[in-house]
């Protein structure tokens, strides 16, 4: 069924890119010594921000797409190479610490967040700590491999996608609402441990979308 494919495709895809656990480790480092009720509501406003965000990336996606006159086989080509190479980064990342840090030092001044936490939430907080440039490559990627359907098809294909997305919003406001709980029952080596497990699926499935528009761009080559 086409919602349950999309779906499926779309989460295994946006999971490591978004990735709750992890973002969760910087977003507890930028939050700092808050009491529960404030990560719990600034997780609620994350999270909900996040679907708001990512559902008009996919709305409008193919309007992108169109206006700048891109063709669905490059983006499949060009957004599965991005995102294979995301994967591959992630799984020889030799140090679980070293992107998290790195994340940190873009995010800004940790004391100036802290003042103004609320005024936050999309920046940086949505973007880039939960959704960063990779999510949106993810869902430009997705939203032009849904396209050239059925009517019926490409309505449940988005409707799945919609779905992987707010599903993964729920894990992110669970992650960060309890991100100082999380961080002291997980140890860092299992985290990292079952990040490189995902990235690998992340990888192939960037080869594999890469492979399907080079396959279409060379059968168009061929047969012109």
């Amino acid at each position: 069924m086409a919602l349950w494919s999309a779906f499926f495709l779309a989460f295994s895809a946006l999971l490591p890119l978004i990735n709750p656990l992890g973002s969760a480790l910087v977003f507890l480092g930028l939050v700092g010594d808050a009491p529960p009720s404030v990560y719990h509501s600034l997780a609620r406003r994350i999270a909900m921000a996040n679907v708001i965000f990512l559902g008009v990336i996919e709305i409008l996606g193919s309007a992108i797409l169109h206006f700048f006159g891109l063709s669905l086989p490059i983006v499949e080509f060009a957004g599965g190479i991005v995102i294979a190479a995301i994967g591959w980064g992630v799984l020889n990342q030799s140090d679980s610490g070293v992107s998290i840090r790195s994340k940190e030092e873009e995010s800004g001044d940790k004391g100036a967040i802290f003042s103004d936490l609320r005024q936050k939430i999309f920046y940086p907080f949505t973007f880039p700590i939960t959704s960063g440039p990779g999510t949106l490559v993810g869902m430009l990627t997705l939203s032009a491999h849904n396209s050239g359907r059925t009517v019926t098809a490409h309505i449940l294909s988005h409707l799945g996608v919609f779905l992987a997305v707010v599903v993964l919003s729920v894990a992110v406001y669970f992650c960060y609402a309890y991100a100082p709980l999380v961080t002291r029952k997980i140890s860092p080596s299992t985290a990292h441990g079952i990040l490189r497990i995902v990235a690998f699926i992340l990888l192939c499935i960037g080869v594999q979308i890469a492979w399907n528009g080079l396959s279409a761009l060379l059968g168009s080559l061929l047969h012109s």
